[in-house]
């Protein structure tokens, strides 16, 4: 399941200053040219400009027969480098993501001074980050996934990539947490309370950004009133009430602890730093 939909296409300002010096050997010879052609015999930058136009066309598979022309006839021309990355791109546009993390690691390795190597690393995040899977199964992949937009914002913070990076790591994270908050809520559906005790948790506290944290929240005022331990269900319902005021998930921990006729934390939850006090001070 793919979170987002793809926002960034392949570098216009990596192909386009090439395509400029392309044009006027063009002569018009892509409806002659095809991958299948002797790529010796054709001019680098022809290729690289029949490449270019196949992507335009969403003809990624032919657009790989160009660029690997490229490298396979022209391995030493300038044309070559560019022609892995966009061979690389076109392999991510099929969805073909193991071929372009292949593709990008030798990228990477190969040209770590590249003008574009902030968007090798950045497509190479992509290739991950469309891999993650939905919120029911294993999420190793997503785990990957953050690590690599990571690195993205670590190598080149001032980047637009940098900035795509960070909002999908905010998805990948609600992601997590959404696997969490499943897990959580099946332990605490049969009873295996400090389990699932262990699992809400680790939303409050490793994923207070995603919006998951108000139903962890009122999940640990069930399993504490469950358990009898009414002090750390007032509190974890302060906290709620704090932070979430307007949550439905507040409303319905108020009413849980009314019936038993145990108060929240009025005053205090007014006081700065209150999350954080009564965080701590229920665990």
């Amino acid at each position: 399941m793919r979170l987002t939909p793809r926002t960034f296409r392949f570098p216009l300002l990596l192909a386009l200053p090439l395509l400029a010096g392309a044009c006027s050997q063009w002569d018009g010879r892509q409806s002659s040219l095809n991958p299948s052609v002797t790529a010796a015999a054709v001019t680098p930058d022809s290729l690289y400009a029949a490449g270019i136009d196949s992507m335009r066309q969403g003809e990624y598979q032919e657009a790989i027969g160009y660029f690997d022309g490229i490298e396979r006839e022209h391995p030493y021309s300038t044309w070559a480098t560019n022609a892995r990355l966009m061979a690389a791109y076109s392999d991510y546009m099929r969805n073909r993501y193991t071929e372009a993390i292949g593709a990008l690691d030798r990228f990477i390795q190969l040209h770590p001074a590249h003008r574009d190597i902030a968007y090798a690393y950045y497509l190479r995040s992509l290739c991950y980050y469309e891999q993650i899977v939905d919120a029911e199964r294993d999420q190793r992949g997503t785990e990957i996934a953050l690590n690599q937009l990571q690195e993205v914002i670590n190598r080149f913070p001032d980047t637009p990539y940098a900035r795509d990076a960070r909002l999908k790591m905010d998805l990948a994270r609600d992601h997590l947490a959404g696997r969490e908050m499943n897990i959580g809520r099946f332990y605490q559906s049969r009873g295996l309370y400090t389990a699932a005790i262990g699992r809400f948790r680790r939303v409050v506290d490793e994923f207070q950004t995603t919006n998951h944290v108000p139903e962890a929240l009122h999940r640990l005022t069930e399993i504490y009133l469950a358990l009898g331990l009414t002090d750390e269900a007032r509190k974890s319902a302060s906290v709620l009430g704090y932070n979430y005021p307007g949550s439905s998930w507040y409303q319905d921990s108020y009413a849980l602890l009314a019936d038993r006729g145990i108060e929240t934390d009025g005053p205090a939850a007014s006081r700065p730093g209150f999350f954080a006090r009564a965080w701590n001070s229920v665990f």
